[in-house]
């Protein structure tokens, strides 16, 4: 939260749902995730400080959905995990 933010005024600036991908050979990995700043985000994957799943590769954006709610952005990262269809389609783009 920035300095001088009251939590619900947080909870509602606009919001990212991504998912990146990476090729190592002939593996092709996607990765779901949500974020106010798209581009920070994958800096901090690719620099090996995201999630676990993340480190120790190189990332690249494939996909991403605006809301305007943190909450409406978490609520279609869980329903894109779930995508496998959606992620193979995305992974061939790799």
């Amino acid at each position: 939260m920035l300095a001088g933010e009251t939590p619900a005024v947080h909870m509602t600036a606009p919001a990212f749902v991504y998912v990146l991908g990476s090729v190592s050979g002939a593996d092709r990995r996607t990765y779901v995730g949500w974020s106010v700043d798209i581009d920070q985000r994958l800096v901090t994957h690719n620099a090996g400080l995201g999630a676990r799943s993340t480190r120790g590769r190189l990332w690249v954006l494939l996909y991403a959905e605006r809301y305007p709610t943190r909450r409406e952005a978490m609520s279609r990262e869980v329903f894109l995990k779930r995508d496998r269809r959606f992620r193979a389609a995305l992974a061939k783009l790799l």
